[in-house]
């Protein structure tokens, strides 16, 4: 099967009484504020109330008591900024979009690029994508370090063709600076109809930026491959989307069937998707141990596998790397943790945060980060990735040589654990 991969996947958490909630890419990030000034003309008294808009809805409301909003806080200074500006701005604004930009500023001032406030359009294609109705150019993004840069692209897609890599930064889109950039702003700006063309300004690592342009397409990929070479079966999952389970149990049924004795499981690049493929795929070899915690500010959720673990007991080893995100480490963290897999490769990307979708009234929605996820031992995922058992990094070289030294590493370990039963 088939499916559309968003530019930037997110993990919703199968819990109510928030069925929309959902697990975005989140590492540890610096707000930066820059301000550009101008020649200052002359000093001016604050408008009247009567500057005050006619068409925002209750204007003069205040806020409820339970709010306990801090003795420094006066909305009146607000009314006098909103009527600096509409009377003293060379120009027209419109009130409608100057009370959204400031709903979006109280929303910025959380300090995370993932809790954000969306109009009603905003809102309305956030769904959308959701439901896969849309097309791009087939790579995860997030931030890192207050960079914005590329998680991984999807095989077989534009991103990928065109060379984009994981860890690459992106600089600008179609010429305009990323600094500062949201997650979903950058996202909004990279997407568009099939056919029409992005250029993004990257650099990768200490090369100098360069311009890459890239033609949009409608992004499909199955999630789940397969093969059985020498006893050794080897499992790709590319993304945990809505085929995972169906592809990932026929994939185990198929090896076991063909007689192999350990597996390896890559998800190297792979930027995440559904917690509850998540779950189903580390059930294969936890069974019903805990696959992964939520840490709220006054909970602990867990999270158990369920079914047979037909996979238990078989020597397995995960590859991961920079762009192993999100479900990728969910996965990668449970077998771990108890064992049932020794991970090989580079250090994951550290995309561990959940978000709950909040519908308002006229359409418009607030997407705001309530708990990151941690690992069964209680490891955090967010900002700081997993560590591999046994680091081994592709170099420049092997990739030119088209050598994979890291599965490579993974056969010889699963051919020494089979030895040591014999």
């Amino acid at each position: 099967m088939l499916w559309p991969m968003p530019d930037s996947a997110f993990l919703p958490r199968p819990r109510p009484p928030f069925p929309r909630a959902l697990l975005a890419l989140i590492v540890l990030f610096a707000v930066g504020l820059s301000f550009a000034s101008g020649m200052v003309v002359g000093r001016g008294e604050a408008p009247p109330a009567s500057a005050r808009p006619s068409d925002v809805a209750n204007q003069g409301a205040s806020a409820p008591a339970s709010l306990h909003l801090g003795k420094d806080v006066d909305f009146n200074q607000f009314w006098e900024v909103w009527g600096i500006l509409k009377q003293r701005f060379y120009k027209p604004l419109d009130d409608k979009n100057l009370y959204d930009s400031a709903v979006k500023g109280l929303v910025a001032g959380a300090g995370d690029p993932y809790t954000l406030f969306m109009t009603p359009d905003e809102a309305k294609q956030f769904t959308d994508d959701l439901d896969g109705a849309f097309d791009g150019i087939g790579a995860e993004i997030g931030v890192k370090n207050g960079q914005l840069q590329i998680i991984a692209p999807l095989p077989d897609t534009p991103a990928m063709r065109a060379g984009l890599a994981a860890g690459d930064a992106i600089l600008a889109i179609d010429k305009a600076s990323t600094q500062g950039m949201s997650v979903d702003e950058a996202v909004s700006k990279i997407r568009g109809q099939a056919g029409t063309q992005v250029t993004l300004t990257v650099r990768h690592g200490k090369e100098a930026p360069k311009d890459v342009a890239i033609t949009r397409a409608t992004i499909t990929v199955d999630s789940v491959t397969s093969n059985v070479d020498h006893g050794i079966a080897t499992i790709t999952i590319s993304i945990f989307g809505p085929d995972t389970p169906s592809l990932f149990s026929k994939a185990v049924t198929d090896a076991l069937a063909q007689g192999a004795k350990g597996v390896i499981l890559d998800v190297r690049g792979n930027p995440g998707g559904l917690l509850t493929d998540a779950i189903d795929v580390a059930s294969a070899w936890v069974g019903d141990r805990t696959v992964v915690r939520e840490k709220g500010p006054n909970d602990d959720q867990t999270y158990d596998g369920h079914g047979p673990a037909r996979l238990a007991g078989l020597p397995t080893v995960v590859l991961v790397d920079g762009g192993s995100a999100s479900a990728s480490e969910i996965v990668a963290g449970a077998l771990q943790d108890d064992g049932f897999a020794t991970l090989v490769g580079t250090q994951t990307f550290g995309k561990g945060s959940v978000q709950d979708l909040i519908d308002l009234s006229d359409g418009s929605a607030v997407k705001v980060t309530i708990a990151a996820w941690h690992t069964p031992k209680d490891r955090s995922i967010n900002g700081t990735g997993i560590t591999p058992d046994v680091v081994v990094a592709l170099t420049d070289k092997d990739i030119h040589d088209k050598r994979d030294v890291q599965k490579e590493k993974a056969v010889a370990i699963i051919q020494a654990a089979l030895a040591g039963k014999r």
